[in-house]
Formats: C-alpha cells, sequence, structure tokens
C-alpha cells in the first residue's frame, strides 16, 4: 500500500497543519529544529487514550529536556479535544484535532482504519530535520510505553 511507505524510517515525513485543542494551528515544518513525538490515538474521552495523553503531559519535563514536542493526534473536533484535555488537566501537551478532512493526516501516515473512522495507536518520532526515526503501531487496547518513547529520544 503506497500510503504505508510514508512510514519508513529515514523518510521525510509529509508537512501539516492542524489546530490544537485552543483552536491554534501547529504547522508541523515550524518545529524543524526540534523533535516531535507524534502521538496518535483512536478517540477521545476513552479511558487507554486518556492515559495515553496523561502520560505525555507528565512527561512534558523530560520532552522539553531531550529537546521534543510531544503532540496528541486524533480524529475528534477541536471542542471535544478542549473539553478533554480541560478534564484530564492537560494543560502544556497540545492536543491536535484531525477531524476535517476527517483524518487527512492519519491517512496520508497510512495510519487511518477506514472502517472504523479513526486513527490507529501509534507513534511517530521525527527527528530535528523532519525525517522519520521511529514509528510504532500498537494494539487498540495497549497503552504506549513511554519509556520506551523516552529511550528512543536520547538516542
Amino acid at each position: 500500500m503506497k500510503e504505508k511507505q510514508v512510514l519508513k524510517v529515514g523518510k521525510k515525513i509529509p508537512d501539516f497543519t492542524l489546530k490544537d485543542q485552543h483552536n491554534k494551528e501547529v504547522r508541523l515544518s515550524d518545529l524543524k529544529g526540534r523533535k516531535v513525538l507524534l502521538s496518535f490515538h483512536p478517540l477521545a474521552w476513552t479511558s487507554v487514550c486518556a492515559q495515553q495523553m496523561q502520560s505525555l503531559e507528565a512527561n512534558v519535563k523530560r520532552f522539553e529536556e531531550l529537546n521534543t514536542i510531544a503532540l496528541g493526534v486524533s480524529v475528534d473536533t477541536i471542542p471535544s479535544k478542549h473539553a478533554w484535555a480541560k478534564q484530564l488537566n492537560i494543560t502544556k501537551t497540545r492536543l491536535l484535532s484531525d477531524f476535517w478532512p476527517h483524518g487527512d493526516v492519519a491517512q496520508k501516515l497510512g495510519l487511518f482504519r477506514k472502517h472504523e473512522g479513526f486513527s490507529e495507536r501509534a507513534n511517530i518520532i521525527v527527528d530535528e530535520e523532519q525525517k522519520i526515526v521511529f514509528t510504532k503501531i500498537y494494539e487498540l487496547p495497549q497503552l504506549p510505553d513511554i519509556e520506551e518513547i523516552i529511550r528512543t529520544l536520547k538516542k
């Protein structure tokens, strides 16, 4: 499948712009010079997704020390992301809405689950030059291991 090619380690990730839970744009290319963790989760308001985003928030300082910005990404709407972040007390991590065109970024990265209408649970790390250095797709009920991500960022 051609879309899956994007996920290959060593490839440059395609640029995109999405809005966060505060309706502010995030353009991936504006983050060049920093590592970026794109943490895709299927849907807000679910327990494993909540734990996944809370783990990003709990590790903001560690990410900063590793010149990394962590972004949570799902197909949920901006108002839903806003309410969810508030409910989870997420104040530093940006939660991006890949709502419209529906799942466009997830589709371009080969992560969109067409039959369910949401993305895989996945982590992608891009380096300072926006080349993919790590990808992992998880089983939907599996909470990604944040320590694995931290170890990868330290390499």
